[in-house]
């Protein structure tokens, strides 16, 4: 790219949130130049917004894309404006489905204000929200949901074969992603949703082709842009970012 973008999107935990779960004051600095300049800037993550403090408190700017896009939250002022949920009913034809195609898969549902799960599935991140759980998470099914969660608490099976089931068993019912090839776990969402397709339709809201967009990230989703054109740019963010940010 040869002029300054118009929009930036990246991606939060291995992008600009290292390993270790910090931000740099590097990209601080240059995403804040960024906004300052009227550039739009959308975090993009498979995060909920109960995990966005952080990333508040670091820019105070900017909108997110959250929970793999089935969410636009404005992180400023702590609101969801828009939601696209998984239906009560297809969420039970998905686990429905995966119980027969993988008898070890546990479930966890969530929204903006709720999660559950399965006593068998096992949290690494949301300790603390469900001690209890349920047997079987059809009975804690009473609304839509941003996501739906499948672990193999006992990594009977890698996140990538994982993935590669459920694409066989859902692809006509929801759209089914992971966040690590390491994890025994997928993330599962509506239909056609996903980072790259709210991006695109955040990008084209505003007017904005694939031309006027970079996205920094480790996730290929959120290089979907417009017409299927990619703008990822892999995670040399700050020398590019500065690159194309000091350009007219």
């Amino acid at each position: 790219m040869s002029k300054r973008p118009k929009l930036i999107a990246t991606d939060l935990d291995g992008t600009i949130v290292s390993h270790k779960g910090v931000i740099s004051q590097r990209t601080i600095d240059v995403f804040t130049r960024a906004s300052d300049l009227g550039v739009h800037v959308f975090f993009v993550t498979g995060r909920p917004p109960r995990w966005m403090g952080e990333i508040r408190e670091a820019f105070g700017f900017g909108e997110a894309i959250c929970c793999n896009g089935a969410m636009l939250y404005d992180l400023l002022n702590d609101a969801v404006l828009e939601e696209w949920m998984i239906p009560i009913d297809e969420q039970l034809e998905v686990v429905r489905r995966m119980r027969i195609a993988m008898p070890e898969m546990s479930f966890a549902v969530e929204s903006n204000d709720h999660y559950h799960r399965e006593i068998a599935y096992v949290p690494k991140w949301d300790v603390g929200l469900d001690n209890v759980g349920v047997d079987k998470i059809e009975d804690a099914i009473k609304r839509p949901a941003l996501k739906i969660l499948g672990r193999c608490s006992n990594h009977e099976f890698t996140s990538d074969e994982m993935v590669e089931v459920a694409h066989r068993e859902l692809s006509d019912l929801v759209t089914v992603t992971h966040s690590t090839s390491r994890d025994s776990l997928i993330e599962i969402s509506a239909l056609n949703i996903s980072k790259g397709t709210t991006l695109a339709m955040m990008a084209e809201r505003l007017g904005l082709t694939a031309e006027d967009c970079v996205s920094f990230g480790d996730n290929p989703m959120i290089s979907q842009c417009l017409n299927g054109q990619l703008v990822l740019m892999q995670c040399q963010m700050g020398i590019q970012m500065h690159h194309h940010l000091l350009k007219g």
